[in-house]
């Protein structure tokens, strides 16, 4: 699974969500739905190109590979 780490960056760089999104020219929604689910958010390259020179990292900065879930059907058959 993919996590976005826009939200964390964004927070170490003192960066609001609301100034981010206008200097990366991206949507208030759009914002929203990333920094509420870094893991499901539907985001186009060019929004990510965009976040990262706002932020001043290299694209793969954004993007975090994390374990996916095992489903719930097998972690309550112990």
């Amino acid at each position: 699974m993919i996590r976005l780490k826009v939200k964390e960056l964004a927070q170490q760089k003192g960066y609001s969500q609301g100034l981010l999104g206008r200097m990366a020219n991206v949507d208030t929604k759009t914002m929203q739905k990333i920094y509420r689910n870094p893991t499901t958010a539907v985001v186009t390259t060019p929004i990510l190109d965009r976040l990262a020179k706002a932020l001043k990292v290299d694209v793969s900065e954004l993007l975090e590979s994390i374990p996916d879930e095992e489903p719930k059907e097998f972690l309550d058959n112990t």
